[in-house]
């Protein structure tokens, strides 16, 4: 088993935050020491508001599922001995009403265009190398997780 961390950290600064009208950007800091400008979504929250600039958690989540995708792929290939010379997905996700009417990420899809080098796979050992790196996703296998809230109250 191991552990990942994320730490999301936001601050009102001196912002009034209960007429609604506070900035959503914040940061998040990740166990091997990246940092990232992050925000809610302008097609959620409008701007000024939302800083387009930064990552939003929708945004993360298709990015997380594609490069997971693409890290499998590319150990797949290279273990069955196909040399990947470029790897660029354009992914997507769609958010819509889901069940009960509540908003979600219906679909990702990923659309990865792969450029190998050498001898080229047949178009259904292409596809099979993706089929296999999405299986093995743990990110795509974790879609359905368990989620806990544990939260504290800071009183100074």
């Amino acid at each position: 088993m191991s552990t990942y961390t994320a730490t999301v950290v936001w601050q009102r600064g001196d912002q009034v935050f209960t007429d609604n009208r506070y900035s959503r950007r914040h940061e998040i800091s990740f166990d091997g020491g990246a940092t990232l400008a992050g925000s809610s979504s302008p097609h959620v929250v409008p701007v000024p508001y939302s800083d387009p600039s930064a990552v939003d958690p929708e945004e993360a989540f298709v990015a997380a599922l594609s490069s997971c995708h693409m890290l499998w792929f590319l150990s797949l290939a290279g273990r069955a001995g196909w040399c990947v010379d470029r790897y660029k997905d354009a992914a997507e996700g769609v958010m819509a009403a889901g069940a009960g009417g509540r908003l979600m990420m219906t679909v990702v899809t990923l659309k990865p265009a792969v450029r190998f080098h050498g001898k080229q796979p047949t178009d259904a050992e292409h596809a099979a190398l993706h089929h296999a790196a999405h299986d093995a996703c743990f990110i795509a296998n974790s879609v359905k997780s368990e989620l806990h809230c544990l939260p504290t109250l800071i009183t100074d």
